[in-house]
């Protein structure tokens, strides 16, 4: 029987220790990292699907993952402390599959990686390849962005957006109408930690994103402000 390869990547030894025995109890080939770039040292194609902490010293899960997807389609589940809705968001798309909040269960966890590893088996072959490299054109209203080029156009003229507004767009383009904090935007985006004074940042960076997009910046009609609460795209 094809013994699957599992790479942990947490920094807290007791957390990798059971989870190890759990999944090698269960016949799982395991390898450990205690930081993000230890993991991505140990990653290889031979690696079947990562376990992820967020919040880790040095480089955080979200970076770690970003990375890994990079090189990898193998699937990246996130053992993360944090469990608002808008930090599963985050993760997922940072290109993590699943969302397994701390303190969790050793059924539960097991669960999850039998799930995601069934999925993935499915799904890997010449058929997926394929499918990835697809060209991908997202497209709402009179906005259309091509994600394999990171190309932008606005009732078909081509937009020239600097790497953080396209960011911004497609991410609030592939969720609309979903209402995003500055702290959202901020932390999913710029992959640092939010403090008050961020705010200006985002604002600055909306700002110059809606010259760009919108016919009337004084007056969008699809990236609008939510008051006391954020943006979202409509």
């Amino acid at each position: 029987m094809e013994q699957l390869k599992i790479l942990i990547i947490e920094d807290d030894a007791d957390i990798r220790e059971g989870v190890r025995i759990l999944l090698e109890s269960q016949n799982y080939l395991v390898e450990e990292a205690k930081d993000g770039k230890e993991g991505l040292e140990l990653l290889t194609e031979d690696t079947d699907m990562v376990i992820l902490d967020v919040m880790m010293p040095g480089m955080n899960g979200l970076k770690t993952c970003k990375e890994i997807r990079k090189r990898s389609f193998v699937p990246v589940l996130f053992l993360t402390a944090k469990t608002q809705e808008s930090d599963k968001l985050i993760g997922l798309m940072a290109g993590g599959d699943d969302y397994l909040s701390k303190p969790f269960s050793y059924s539960e966890l097991l669960a999850r990686v039998q799930a995601l590893l069934r999925r993935y088996r499915i799904y890997r072959g010449k058929e997926f390849i394929e499918n990835s490299q697809r060209e991908k054109w997202l497209e709402q209203y009179d906005i259309r962005i091509n994600e394999e080029f990171n190309e932008v156009w606005v009732k078909d003229q081509e937009k020239e957006l600097s790497d953080i507004e396209y960011k911004m767009l497609l991410l609030m383009m592939k969720h609309p109408k979903r209402i995003f904090s500055a702290q959202n935007l901020y932390e999913s985006i710029w992959e640092e930690p939010y403090f008050y004074t961020s705010n200006s940042t985002v604002m600055v960076h909306i700002r110059k994103l809606r010259v760009k997009v919108e016919e009337n910046p004084q007056e969008p009609v699809h990236i609008k402000t939510v008051w006391g609460k954020g943006y979202r795209f409509e």
